[in-house]
């Protein structure tokens, strides 16, 4: 081993905001932020999804290769149709294809059904 993965870093306009949508989407704190970083995670000990300021941000053209998606993520959801509304109101907007969106800088994220092998989210979405 050489290393080990320490975050997923998305650029974007607005880390705050950014770090933000994403503590809400997947139940986690966020545990670190200044004017151009913030940091979605378990723990400040923890690896997580970080959020770096670019000014000159162009979001992805999903699914025109255009701008092309640069990173995705897939996140679990046990309810597909109730997770797609929550992250409607949280600020996020619907994409061509099933389950996906893009989150209020742009970036395309899937919202996947729970795998057999994976235990029920369970979060109360409302």
């Amino acid at each position: 081993m050489i290393g080990r993965l320490h975050h997923t870093i998305l650029d974007c306009p607005d880390p705050a905001a950014l770090a933000r949508f994403y503590s809400e989407l997947l139940g986690l704190p966020i545990t670190y932020r200044d004017d151009d970083f913030a940091v979605v995670s378990t723990s400040d000990r923890a690896s997580g999804l970080a959020f770096q300021r670019a000014p000159d941000h162009r979001p992805p053209t999903w699914p025109d290769p255009a701008v092309p998606q640069q990173i995705h993520l897939d996140v679990m959801v046990d309810d597909r149709a109730a997770a797609g509304a929550a992250v409607l109101k949280l600020g996020a907007t619907k994409l061509d294809g099933e389950g996906v969106y893009a989150d209020p800088a742009g970036h395309p994220f899937c919202l996947i059904p729970l795998p057999s092998w994976a235990d029920p989210v369970c979060a109360e979405i409302g």
